[in-house]
């Protein structure tokens, strides 16, 4: 690839030996759709921005230079805020000043606020003196916007499942004071019946609260969690539960982005759901492996595996599966895991191993890589065309 000319204000010199050097990370970060600057350290002015800074910022690049240089208090000064400070700290030893990472509202000029991340590094001399402040802007606009998205579906899904609960949980208490007569197995099929709807109003309160959205949308920076130690707590609520399980794990990213306690809540359920159709005897296996450009965590079972004619309807809200007679339940669990899991971006199938069982996998996107598109309009309220309840 030819080497760009960096764009600069009429007159000044250009450190060409800072520019070599940042030449090959300039040109990887613009071909992802990032904007570079280099900011000379003993100028404060920069050096080189990327052609296309009107389009992420609004301003061009003699605005950049204008306001670096005569306006410290400008909507452009967080791009190098704090520079001669951070200089001062690095030339005393303080290493954590080399990379620094920040996120922050920029305004445009026609008064609309992007969220932008702003990623940079000082670029030494063969002395190990900072000559140049090089960085990356990311906007941060789809994600915000992503994060709006997951509130107004939580919000949805709250309402979807707290009308109807309140409903049952109005209903068990009448039943309760008007039958105080009832024989004993009565009297326990109501308490059963108020014990699950507790339980599933609790969980609403947990993970889909209004107050526990608007906490998730005061936090910037994205949830992340690492996968191994996800398998590995599945692994361990496996193995209180009585149940030989083996854990395979191998190329998992360290990170990904994701509300840890939903992502937890949608195993949970898997496990659950696996504990509950299998005998007791019977081995779990925890599977973690990259996909495409994802991961994917999945749980096998060594049980009857789903009946053929549940698989259509498997993961719609309230079905229960024809083998679930006489089982506790209430056909909700795997069309919760499911809609979490495509909060996320991800995916969760069902598959039937050669071998028998069933097993239920669970696709995430790495990092900023787009989801599999499952998460999308086509997807109903219902989860229609999924796969056991």
């Amino acid at each position: 690839m030819a080497r760009s000319a960096p764009v600069l204000p009429p007159g000044d010199a250009q450190p060409t030996s800072t520019l070599a050097t940042a030449d090959a990370f300039r040109s990887i970060a613009e071909l992802g759709g990032d904007l570079v600057f280099i900011i000379d350290c003993a100028s404060g002015l920069p050096v080189y921005l990327s052609p296309h800074v009107n389009d992420m910022l609004g301003y061009g690049v003699l605005d950049v230079h204008e306001h670096l240089s005569t306006n410290a208090r400008g909507p452009l000064a967080p791009l190098c805020a704090g520079l001669q400070e951070r200089l001062r700290r690095f030339a005393s030893g303080d290493g954590s000043r080399l990379r620094v990472a920040r996120e922050f509202e920029l305004r445009r000029p026609d008064g609309r606020e992007v969220l932008v991340e702003v990623m940079s590094t000082l670029l030494l001399d063969q002395a190990g003196r900072a000559q140049a402040l090089a960085g990356i802007v990311r906007d941060l606009s789809a994600r915000r916007e992503q994060e709006r998205e997951q509130k107004r579906f939580a919000s949805m899904l709250n309402h979807e499942f707290r009308t109807p609960l309140s409903t049952i949980d109005g209903a068990i208490q009448r039943l309760e004071a008007t039958n105080a007569n009832a024989d004993a197995p009565t009297r326990q099929r109501y308490r059963k019946i108020a014990t699950a709807t507790d339980r599933l109003i609790a969980m609403l309160d947990d993970y889909l609260s209004p107050e526990r959205m608007a906490a998730l949308g005061r936090q910037r920076q994205a949830h992340t969690v690492a996968p191994r130690l996800l398998l590995e707590e599945l692994v361990a609520q496996a193995r209180v539960a009585g149940r030989k399980v083996s854990l395979s794990a191998d190329a998992l990213p360290a990170r990904l982005r994701g509300e840890p306690a939903g992502l937890r809540l949608a195993l949970k359920i898997l496990l659950e759901n696996a504990l509950r159709y299998t005998p007791t005897d019977s081995s779990l296996a925890v599977l973690g492996r990259p996909v495409g450009n994802g991961v994917e965590l999945a749980l096998r079972d060594s049980g009857p595996g789903v009946p053929a004619a549940d698989l259509p309807r498997i993961f719609d809200k309230g079905y229960r599966g024809s083998n679930a007679a006489g089982l506790p339940g209430s056909g909700l669990g795997l069309y919760m895991a499911r809609s979490l899991v495509e909060v996320h971006g991800g995916a969760l199938e069902h598959a039937a191993p050669p071998e028998g069982g069933a097993e239920f996998r669970l696709w995430l996107p790495v990092q900023d890589a787009p989801g599999k598109g499952l998460a999308s309009s086509e997807t109903s309220s219902d989860n229609r065309g999924g796969l056991r309840g």
